[in-house]
C-alpha cells in the first residue's frame, strides 16, 4: 500500500493503522514509510540519507549542524481485536482517531513522518538553513515482544551511529504532553526447595509455598515510594506477578516458584536494584533467575537542546489551549536504549496511555496536531 497526504499527520495516522503491522508482520508497513520518504527527496541528494535494517527504516539529514535531534517510533501493533480499517469519530464531543496502533504508536509516527516528508523537499532544494537543527528519523519494528527481538536494540548493536544525536524524542503515548526518563525494569523467578510429604502429616514435609510468606510480606509493605530524580517524581513499584506450586491437594508442595517485578527509579542502577531484591530472598533457600532486567533512563530534560524544546513545546500548548504537563514515564520505554549510549531522551506522543492495547484504542485528533506542529516548530527555523 502506497501512502498519500504526506505532509498530514492526521491522514497518514490513519492510513498507517490500515496497514496492519502486528509485531513480526511490520514489512508492508516498513516498506510504505520508506517509499514516503524516498517520494520526498531521502535518498536522492547527499544530505538525505536513507538507511535500512531489516523492517526498521531511518531517514535522516547531513547538513553538518551543530546540533542533531532523532525522533524515533516503533512500526509495530499488538495483536488486532476488530479495529482494523481505522475511522475518525465523535466521543463526547472530541474528534478522535480510532483502531489498533492509534495510541501505540502509529498517531506519533505519523507525526514524525509528516515532517520528515516536509523537510526532505526543502532540503532537496538547498534550503539547509531552514533546520534548526540536523534530524534523524527512525521507524522500527518488534518493540511489543520480547526485549531480545526489539528493533532499536537491534540497531544499537548493528549501526549504533544511527542513534546519535543531543536529544532524542520517543513518541510513546503522553497525552501530547511530555515524560521524562522512565523507571527501570527487573524481572525475577525465585525458585522454593520443600520436602514432599501426605498432607494428612505435613510435619514430615517442608512446605515450599509457606516459604515464600516472609517474603510476600517484605514485598507487600514495601508499597510504592517516590524517588525524586532531577526534579520528577517516579512512583516505584515492586510486585508478585505470579505464584506457582503444588501438584495435588493432598501432597505437601516440594517445590514453588515466585516471579517478581520490580520497576526501579532511574536514579538506581540495575545491578543494584537486582542485589537489593536477591536480599528479599536471604535465608529462604530460593534459587534466583533473572528473567529480565533493563535500566530506567534519567529524565532527559536538562540540556540546552532540551530545554529549548520544552520552550516550543509550552509554547504550541499554550496556543492550543492549554499547558504542556513535564512528567516521569513510570513505565519502561525505548528512551533507555538512548540513554544508554549517552543521548538524553523524552517520551512525546499522542493518545492516552491508558488506552494503548485496548480494543476501544483512540486518539484525540488533537493530539497528533500538537505533537506534530510542536515537533515541526522545534525542528524547522521559520
Amino acid at each position: 500500500m502506497q501512502l498519500t497526504d504526506l505532509t498530514d499527520a492526521l491522514s497518514l495516522t490513519r492510513q498507517m493503522i490500515d496497514i496492519p503491522s502486528v509485531s513480526g508482520q511490520e514489512g508492508p508497513l516498513a516498506d510504505a514509510v520508506e517509499a514516503a520518504a524516498r517520494s520526498a527527496g531521502f535518498g536522492t541528494v547527499p544530505a538525505l540519507e536513507i538507511l535500512r535494517d531489516g523492517d526498521a527504516v531511518c531517514a535522516r539529514t547531513r547538513l553538518g549542524l551543530p546540533q542533531r535531534v532523532v525522533l524515533a517510533g516503533h512500526l509495530d501493533t499488538v495483536p488486532i481485536a476488530d479495529n482494523v480499517p481505522g475511522r475518525t469519530e465523535i466521543r463526547d464531543g472530541v474528534d478522535v482517531v480510532w483502531g489498533r496502533g492509534s495510541v501505540d504508536m502509529l498517531g506519533g509516527c505519523a507525526a514524525a513522518l509528516a515532517l520528515a516528508c516536509e523537510v526532505g523537499p526543502l532540503i532537496a532544494a538547498g534550503e539547509h538553513a531552514a533546520l534548526t537543527a540536523d534530524v534523524t528519523w527512525i521507524f522500527y519494528d518488534h518493540e511489543e515482544v520480547a526485549s531480545h527481538l526489539n528493533g532499536l536494540g537491534r540497531i544499537e548493536r548493528n549501526h549504533p551511529q544511527w542513534l546519535a544525536g543531543d536529544l532524542a524524542l520517543l513518541g510513546e503515548p503522553t497525552a501530547a504532553h511530555v515524560e521524562g526518563g522512565c523507571n527501570g525494569t527487573l524481572r525475577v523467578i525465585a525458585r522454593f526447595p520443600g520436602r514432599a510429604a501426605h498432607s494428612a502429616r505435613a510435619w514430615m514435609g517442608v512446605n515450599a509455598i509457606h516459604a515464600m510468606a516472609p517474603v510476600i510480606e517484605r514485598i507487600a509493605d514495601y508499597g510504592n515510594p517516590v524517588e525524586l530524580v532531577d526534579g520528577l517524581e517516579f512512583r516505584e513499584s515492586l510486585s508478585v506477578v505470579r505464584v506457582e506450586g503444588g501438584i495435588a491437594n493432598n501432597v505437601i508442595p516440594e517445590a514453588a516458584s515466585m516471579t517478581l517485578n520490580y520497576r526501579f527509579a532511574p536514579s538506581k542502577r540495575a545491578d543494584d536494584a537486582l542485589a537489593w531484591v536477591r536480599s528479599l530472598f536471604e535465608g529462604t533457600g530460593a534459587t534466583i533467575e533473572v528473567d529480565d532486567l533493563c535500566e530506567g533512563a534519567r529524565p532527559g530534560a536538562d540540556s540546552p537542546v532540551a530545554e529549548r524544546f520544552l520552550t516550543v513545546a509550552r509554547r504550541i500548548a499554550a496556543e492550543q489551549g492549554t499547558e504542556l504537563r513535564l512528567s516521569a514515564k513510570v513505565g519502561w520505554t525505548d528512551v533507555a536504549r538512548f540513554t544508554q549510549v549517552g543521548v538524553p531522551a523524552m517520551n512525546f506522543g499522542p493518545g492516552d496511555p491508558l488506552l494503548a492495547h485496548t480494543r476501544d484504542e483512540h486518539a484525540p485528533v488533537s493530539d497528533i496536531v500538537r505533537v506534530h506542529d510542536t515537533l515541526r516548530a522545534f525542528v524547522l527555523a521559520h
